[in-house]
């Protein structure tokens, strides 16, 4: 497994060599993009948005079923957090970094942040403990949600924002880099999808420090892999939003649950 592959800086444009970089990979990584303090307080915020929706016994936000875990004291925790910028301003107000904005052109003219569509803004919280659910997740494109959609697949990057600082050892996102240039099959067929967790000799390992922000390729083949550390350690949140282009579908609390989130248990 390859650690190693250039961090840029994220500035008012984005240069040559990372767009160069990014269309090669389909994946890029910029560091340092929020604070320490923000990140504690983005922290706070996701611990504010858990407790409301334990107190409420929410289920599903926009037709989006909330994934519930038990953290390391056995007390109940939210694990992926759905549309969380609708349910604090401080996630809203992230949405809306102005720096954020540069990010649009690695889809081009026609490209939005898709806060308010397919899944918003994702929060993933991590724990590998005893009675943790939510660990790991097999290799996946986000592409093959158009497909079950019926739709064509339309460009779709995910935007990451970390909010744990990982050591290799820590898991976390496995990329397979080029395979955003792959043919519909292998798109479809190169893995397993959800079920297959092996490593691949050609997966590079992205490790994040607090604060820092990837970008990647919907129809890049990724996974999440589980950490070789347990308890404390191995906590780790992300927050996830998608750039998209194409028809603008905007999900409300009266969206149905799409056929394929029947099936998120198979998400470990």
């Amino acid at each position: 497994m390859n650690h190693a592959y250039t961090k840029f800086t994220l500035g008012e444009t984005l240069t040559d060599e990372q767009n160069y970089f990014f269309n090669r990979n389909g994946f890029i990584h910029f560091k340092n993009f929020i604070k320490p303090e923000t990140v504690n307080d983005i922290i706070e915020a996701s611990l504010k948005v858990q407790q409301d929706w334990i107190t409420q016994e929410k289920d599903k936000v926009n037709g989006i079923p909330i994934k519930y875990g038990k953290d390391l004291d056995g007390s109940t925790l939210v694990q992926r957090f759905a549309f969380v910028n609708q349910y604090h301003p401080l996630f809203e107000e992230l949405a809306h970094d102005p720096r954020l904005e540069v990010l649009l052109n690695f889809i081009g003219p026609g490209a939005r942040f898709g806060t308010s569509e397919k899944d918003g803004m994702v929060l993933n919280h991590y724990v590998n403990g005893p009675e943790s659910k939510f660990t790991q997740m097999g290799w996946h494109t986000d592409g093959l949600r158009d497909i079950f959609h019926g739709q064509k697949l339309n460009p779709m990057l995910n935007v990451g924002i970390h909010l744990s600082t990982l050591k290799p050892e820590n898991g976390g996102l496995r990329v397979l880099p080029g395979t955003h240039k792959q043919s519909l099959y292998n798109l479809l067929f190169r893995k397993k999808y959800f079920l297959d967790n092996k490593a691949d000799l050609k997966e590079v390992a992205i490790i994040p420090e607090a604060g820092d922000l990837t970008i990647h390729d919907g129809r890049l083949w990724h996974r999440v892999a589980q950490s070789a550390v347990t308890g404390e350690e191995s906590r780790r949140r992300v927050i996830y939003f998608p750039i998209i282009a194409g028809k603008y579908e905007p999900k409300h609390e009266h969206s149905p649950t799409a056929f394929y989130q029947r099936f998120a248990k198979l998400v470990k």
